[in-house]
């Protein structure tokens, strides 16, 4: 059984069934956990099953101890794209210190539910504040060690054609910055 706690628009959802895999696809915002729905209706032969639940990526009390064989997840980068408008526990409205302290029990709970000797991997990015960069994908990489996990590779991720970059390119010249073109896979090994 696969993991992605913060399940978003389905993309990882939608990969697990076209290979095949059982996955958990949980969300705290409920628009979110619509969207998944809506993206793994589809009919594939064969396909794994797909189980969606609106939850908070804090508390996976619904899940077993030692009973998810793989996580994937992608959490928010704290508030530089804010998901929902005031809805509680929800991580992309968090100042950066705030989120990463709320993300301390999401990597608890991720060591709990995954089996010994299998694999984490968070896909994590930084941020900028007053044109300096906020390394804090490395504070995320930090939290999932402090709880237990060995770290067994970093990926890093180039990003192309976001629907941002427009925006971000035209202020790193006018404040002169260089845009984040990257994003950190971090594998843990429980």
């Amino acid at each position: 059984m696969l993991l992605d706690q913060f399940a978003g628009g389905g993309t990882t959802l939608i990969e697990a069934k076209l290979l095949n895999r059982n996955i958990i696809g949980v969300d705290i915002n409920p628009q979110a956990v619509e969207l998944c729905r809506q993206a793994v209706d589809f009919k594939f032969s064969p396909c794994g099953n797909v189980y969606i639940r609106q939850g908070n990526a804090q508390n996976l009390s619904f899940i077993n101890n030692d009973s998810i064989d793989f996580i994937a997840t992608h959490p928010p980068y704290a508030n530089i794209i804010k998901y929902s408008s005031g809805l509680e526990g929800d991580l992309s409205l968090l100042n950066v210190k705030d989120f990463l302290e709320a993300m301390k029990p999401v990597a608890a709970e991720c060591y709990r539910v995954l089996k010994k000797d299998k694999f984490c991997a968070v896909l994590m990015g930084d941020t900028r504040q007053k044109g300096c960069m906020i390394p804090m994908s490395f504070d995320v990489m930090k939290i999932f060690q402090n709880v237990g996990f060995t770290l067994k590779e970093v990926i890093i991720k180039e990003q192309h054609n976001c629907k941002a970059t427009g925006y971000w390119k035209i202020n790193s010249i006018k404040y002169n910055f260089l845009l984040i073109a990257h994003e950190y896979l971090f594998v843990f090994r429980k």
